[in-house]
């Protein structure tokens, strides 16, 4: 809905005229100390009245004139000179005002606000309340390419109203605590943004699944049930935080991923239809080149490098890898990745779903990464914004892309120790040159001090809401120019659903509130309708609940990955269980066996070997002797008679251990004399 729908005319009449005042109460203050963008006006409070002085409160604007020229300022500190009021007397004070342009009469009448100040004010200049004329004057961004997002604060008669091209272009933020409104705000200025620009498309990473109920009619809503990623159009660094968790990657296997990968993808294209061949052939294919492959032909490349005689130090890292990717394939929270669907060339297919190509009068994609597991949704936001960038660059200006973060600071923190690079540099380059391809970013984010300063201080429009955080309102104060500096000193104070905004999609900056959205469009999570549910902790399913958590009601379907992977890859588990179909049966335990458990027999441990005297060579009988008295064990075979000259070996005394009946045993019977 545009500004023409809801923009009012400013009402004529206190905010305009002051001819009913007493002639001693027709000006306000007068100035007394003036800088180069700052001026101190003195007033007085007649008898203690305060009907006039309420008009001074901060974060108003005020007007001061200067010949035919009124200066325009906004009130941001006050005090009395006593720090005292006294009732029925005069009370004299003092206001700080911060000055951000002027309305300027031309010579045939016409009057025009600008932000530049061609005549500052002079001492003794009277400044007074500010015209309701002048407010529309100065917050109006010109007709056909506004929005109205609210009202201003200082006056609810006067629409708040944005640009939406130079919103767009140049980026976007809104900042603010946790529940004043965030969401909320971001879908109005969504819903106006595509209601200006036929032409864009919006792309939600949504952490919290809330912004699907915002968007009934103009969205749909892509989950891990609903998504076919291939695995394949990662890059490799983005492969690799897949397949190891999170973790960083053990070098050795990264640089054997790189060698591997493009072997598996020129496998695949030589299987692979003609016309396909022809167009990857002319270009070489990488690690990173998004053509697909087989993760059968990749374990089979790796078992062909284990089988190799030469290379014995890399087999461990080999065989480790070969470990992580198969884990990797039978987590069923990776079905999107490895499913059936991902294995043929859907890149059209997924970028026509995922980027509304074309859109079908639903422009906005809502991406829900709560049901993405944490070790993967770095990777996943990494494709996305890459993808959303080379669409649009290469579509040539047919596609307005916007794409907007919530919970920013988890994808591009300030720390750069911390994140995920490749995501970082994927957003960060929408920032730094996305505006050139039309690409758009939207960065909503409760903590701007852990966000990266270069990202966002690449958003020319910024809506501040509450901040209670010293740091945050600092950084938002660095961001905002030098000229309204002011306007944050009650950024900590403004209630939910306000908002300062400023920017190039501003003129001047405001402190306005966000129009009310009605109950049907606001954003909640998925099973917010179901939180007043009949259940109660005494009556709930626990087994729903572990089933959901555990994610095997319904497992990936891989059969045939596991067909191919049991026909090329020699002596593979799994290709017993090949024939089955995961992906259409639940879980079930396997049943235990009709068969009773064998009984323990001490037999079917394992014994040393038994010489039988008849093969065996001959053994000292002296030495044998002495290794059955350490096991204990009764002889297996006659031992023959010792020679005459030669005592014989006895047994251990009962209650004697070995080294005592050892050591009663005369030197000479220990060896051989011979």
């Amino acid at each position: 809905m545009l500004n023409n729908d809801l923009r009012v005319s400013g009402k004529a009449g206190e905010h305009d005229r002051r001819d009913g005042h007493a002639p001693g109460n027709r000006f306000l203050g007068r100035v007394v100390a003036c800088s180069g963008s700052r001026a101190t006006i003195a007033a007085v409070a007649e008898q203690g009245g305060t009907d006039l002085t309420e008009l001074w409160s901060v974060g108003r604007l005020i007007s001061i004139s200067v010949g035919r020229n009124r200066v325009v300022a906004l009130v941001y500190s006050m005090n009395t000179g006593s720090h005292a009021w006294g009732e029925g007397e005069d009370n004299y004070f003092k206001i700080e005002t911060e000055l951000l342009g002027e309305v300027r009469v031309d010579e045939d009448g016409r009057e025009e606000f600008s932000t530049g100040i061609s005549r500052y004010p002079y001492l003794g200049a009277i400044a007074h309340r500010i015209r309701s004329a002048d407010l529309m004057r100065i917050y109006d961004a010109g007709e056909g390419t506004t929005a109205v997002i609210g009202k201003l604060t200082q006056d609810e008669s006067i629409d708040a109203a944005i640009h939406i091209p130079s919103m767009l272009s140049k980026h976007f933020a809104v900042v603010g605590s946790t529940g004043v409104g965030k969401s909320t705000a971001v879908s109005l200025l969504l819903h106006k943004a595509i209601a200006a620009d036929p032409k864009l498309r919006v792309l939600i990473l949504d952490p919290h699944n809330e912004f699907a109920a915002a968007f009934p009619n103009h969205a749909v809503t892509i989950d891990t049930d609903t998504l076919d990623l291939p695995f394949w159009l990662m890059r490799l660094e983005e492969f690799a935080e897949v397949v190891f968790r999170g973790r960083p990657p053990v070098p050795d296997e990264l640089d054997m991923l790189r060698d591997i990968m493009p072997e598996a993808k020129r496998a695949f294209r030589g299987s692979d239809n003609s016309l396909v061949r022809r167009t990857t052939e002319k270009s070489s294919i990488t690690a990173d080149t998004p053509v697909p492959y087989r993760m059968a032909d990749l374990l089979a490349l790796i078992d062909e490098r284990i089988g190799r005689l030469e290379g014995r130090q890399e087999k461990p890292f080999l065989r480790s890898l070969k470990m992580r990717l198969i884990a990797a394939i039978n987590d069923p929270r990776y079905h999107f990745m490895f499913s059936n669907n991902t294995i043929s060339d859907t890149i059209t297919e997924t970028i026509a779903q995922i980027f509304r190509v074309p859109g079908e009068n639903r422009p906005i994609c809502t991406f829900q990464l709560a049901g993405i597991p944490s070790e993967v949704v770095n990777s996943v936001a990494s494709v996305l914004c890459r993808m959303a960038f080379e669409v649009a660059l290469w579509s040539e200006g047919a596609i307005h892309m916007l794409v907007v973060c919530e919970e920013a600071h988890r994808y591009i923190p300030s720390d750069p120790s911390l994140g995920f690079v490749p995501t970082r540099q994927a957003i960060a380059r929408i920032a730094k040159e996305g505006r050139k391809y039309g690409v758009s970013l939207g960065i909503i984010t409760q903590r701007p001090g852990e966000l990266d300063q270069t990202i966002l201080s690449q958003c020319s429009t910024l809506f501040a809401m509450r901040l209670a955080n010293d740091r945050d309102q600092e950084i938002i104060r660095s961001a905002i120019p030098n000229s309204s500096i002011s306007t944050t000193s009650f950024i900590s104070s403004i209630g939910n659903g306000e908002a300062i905004a400023f920017g190039e999609a501003i003129s001047v900056p405001m402190r306005m509130r966000f129009s009310r959205v009605d109950e049907t469009l606001l954003p909640k999570a998925s099973n917010a309708n179901n939180k007043h549910s009949e259940e109660d902790p005494d009556s709930v399913d626990l087994r729903k609940i572990v089933t959901r958590m555990r994610a095997v009601t319904v497992g990936p379907d891989i059969s045939n990955f596991q067909q191919s992977l049991a026909a090329s890859v020699v002596g593979f588990d799994g290709a017993d269980d090949a024939e089955e179909d995961l992906g259409d049966k639940p879980y079930a335990p396997p049943a235990p066996s009709a068969a009773p458990l064998e009984s323990y027999r001490r037999e079917l441990l394992p014994q040393a070997p038994r010489l039988d005297p008849a093969t065996s060579p001959s053994i000292d009988p002296r030495l044998d002797a002495l290794r059955r008295e350490m096991r204990r064990e009764e002889p297996v075979f006659p031992r023959p008679a010792p020679p005459a000259d030669q005592p014989a070996i006895t047994r251990r005394e009962p209650g004697t251990s070995l080294r005592e009946s050892i050591l009663k045993k005369p030197l000479s019977s220990l060896y051989n004399k011979d």
